[in-house]
């Protein structure tokens, strides 16, 4: 004959358990965030986002995925001061504006992608991404530039498996060191505060989409200032030229 037990909790028992409870889920819920915060630390440690720390130089990038109005007061900026930089584009803005692509490389800015769909790459399967960035370059070669090494992934989002196949399929992950967060348009000082955080071989993320409202107007005050503070304007290209093998960084 089969016996059951019944275990009877009175109520002070019964919150002693569902605060148990609460603790063991609230401590599983930091461990991931934290297991998953060093995961892709340890990605950005292994993609490009510095350059020779010995070099007076720095990278200035621009990201586009939507919009065709504010990229070209940005590229009135750069060439009123005389800077190149590196553009990353995704595949589906640019079947869009090919034009905008033509003046972007005229201009002798380099040119990067950010993959087919500005979509994070962390929500995708892996066999997703290898299709979006296989597309991505598919498109770009379509328009006429078969050789784009470089890609930035969507929100500047990645992990090793993301890296890894970047490099099966013959792409650098290119990260960054500098934040200007001019996507958040919070006035056009706070933008020039952050984009002066430089030092030597720095990457400095900017963006060039119409959400960029203020991007512009912030060149015309940090430009200068990088003039004045005798760093020289490189692409990404160059910033790799210049990093020597004992400190390129490596998984």
């Amino acid at each position: 004959m089969d016996h059951f037990y019944v275990i009877e909790f009175n109520r002070k028992q019964r919150q002693r358990l569902y605060f148990s409870l609460f603790i063991i889920g609230l401590i599983i819920l930091l461990m991931s965030y934290f297991l998953t915060s060093y995961k892709n630390k340890e990605a950005e440690q292994a993609a490009l986002m510095k350059g020779n720390e010995k070099e007076k130089n720095i990278a200035l990038t621009f990201n586009i995925s939507w919009g065709d109005e504010k990229v070209h007061d940005i590229l009135k900026v750069l060439k009123k001061h005389d800077v190149r930089a590196t553009f990353f584009v995704s595949g589906e803005w640019a079947e869009r504006h090919p034009h905008i692509i033509d003046e972007i490389t005229e201009n002798e800015h380099e040119l990067g992608m950010l993959g087919y769909r500005y979509k994070n790459y962390l929500e995708q399967d892996l066999e997703q991404v290898r299709k979006d960035m296989v597309y991505a370059r598919n498109v770009f070669s379509k328009l006429g530039y078969n050789d784009l090494h470089y890609i930035r992934p969507p929100s500047g989002l990645f992990n090793k498996e993301v890296i890894n196949l970047a490099e099966k399929i013959g792409l650098d992950v290119i990260h960054w060191s500098v934040n200007s967060n001019d996507w958040k348009n919070p006035g056009v000082e706070e933008i020039v505060v952050e984009a002066k955080k430089v030092n030597n071989g720095d990457i400095v993320l900017f963006h060039a989409s119409d959400i960029a409202k203020q991007t512009a107007s912030a060149l015309e005050s940090v430009l200068p200032y990088y003039k004045e503070k005798g760093f020289s304007f490189v692409t990404i290209s160059q910033i790799k030229e210049g990093i020597t093998s004992e400190e390129k960084i490596v998984e």
